[in-house]
């Protein structure tokens, strides 16, 4: 594979197809200088997307670096008052947990547009985020940096719909929402119950019997008028039998997890699961998921 085709392809691609070896962590940039710099001259991002970090995963990264060190450094900039952290917050509060003094990082210049950036990127491509902490990133970029959902979507490699459908679980109310910070519900269910006449009442509905995301969407439905011959491809699909519509909700759960568009075709006990990309960077995710390789 020549240099140019390596560049154009991401990491996880690459070590996929065999071509280059896997890392921990990408190297640093030509220009990029390591620095030790004191733990307390340095600040979270105020807009970072992550806002809940597990405890014990934070106690069991800071006994690592109290042991070994910080092995990969943090990424901050500079404010002219110190230092505001683009990515690696967990690894900052843990090194201070560990109390350590210094820890590298390395300093860029960047404004806040492309801080916000970079810091939704790194928790999406981590799964740091819950769905929440996720749309809300994305909301951020929107109004205001001013990027479209297109230009988010291509942002992030994911597709459109998954930002779209994502955006929408803002507006459910603070009740649900926080059932699906305490992961008392999925996107799946919380996608199904925006939907819904009484999204709340649906919600702890779906709590306390336990129902799945197909049994949230049939009920999300009753109260809804049925869709006409027009309705549309999937109700078309969704008429053909009880089979086709277990494949549409289990097509939507995958795509919510993936964040792509997925296809499910099955049939005699044995079918195909397609996944659409429109990047080779979307494409590079897939693949480093499927090789198991570090994100």
């Amino acid at each position: 594979m020549s240099d140019a085709r390596a560049r154009g392809l991401g990491r996880g691609l690459s070590a996929l197809l065999g071509d280059v070896p896997a890392v921990d962590a990408p190297a640093p940039a030509a220009n990029d200088r390591v620095r030790e710099i004191d733990v307390a001259a340095i600040r979270p991002n105020p807009k970072q997307p992550r806002r809940h970090f597990a405890e014990d995963a934070i106690r069991e990264l800071a006994d690592s670096i109290a042991q070994r060190g910080v092995l990969q450094p943090i990424l901050v900039r500079d404010t002219g008052q110190g230092y505001e952290i683009v990515a690696g917050e967990r690894r900052w509060r843990a090194a201070q947990q560990a109390r350590l003094h210094k820890i590298p990082a390395i300093v860029r210049d960047f404004d806040e547009a492309a801080t916000a950036e970079i810091a939704l990127i790194e928790n999406i491509q981590r799964e740091d985020l819950n769905a929440l902490e996720e749309a809300e990133g994305y909301r951020a970029l929107i109004g205001t940096f001013g990027h479209s959902q297109d230009a988010v979507a291509k942002l992030v490699h994911k597709s459109r719909s998954h930002v779209a459908n994502l955006l929408r679980l803002l507006d459910l109310p603070a009740t649900v929402r926080e059932a699906l910070v305490r992961g008392e519900l999925s996107m799946g269910h919380a996608r199904a119950i925006a939907s819904a006449a009484d999204p709340v009442a649906l919600a702890q509905q779906v709590i306390s019997q336990g129902l799945s995301v197909r049994q949230t969407e049939q009920l999300a439905r009753q109260a809804k008028p049925a869709p006409g011959p027009e309705g549309g491809r999937s109700t078309t699909r969704r008429d053909a039998g009880e089979g086709n519509a277990d494949i549409l909700a289990l097509e939507r759960q995958l795509g919510d997890l993936l964040g792509l568009k997925v296809k499910v075709a099955h049939s005699g006990g044995h079918g195909t699961v397609t996944l659409h990309f429109s990047s080779l960077d979307q494409l590079d995710l897939i693949c480093q998921r499927l090789s198991g390789e570090p994100i």
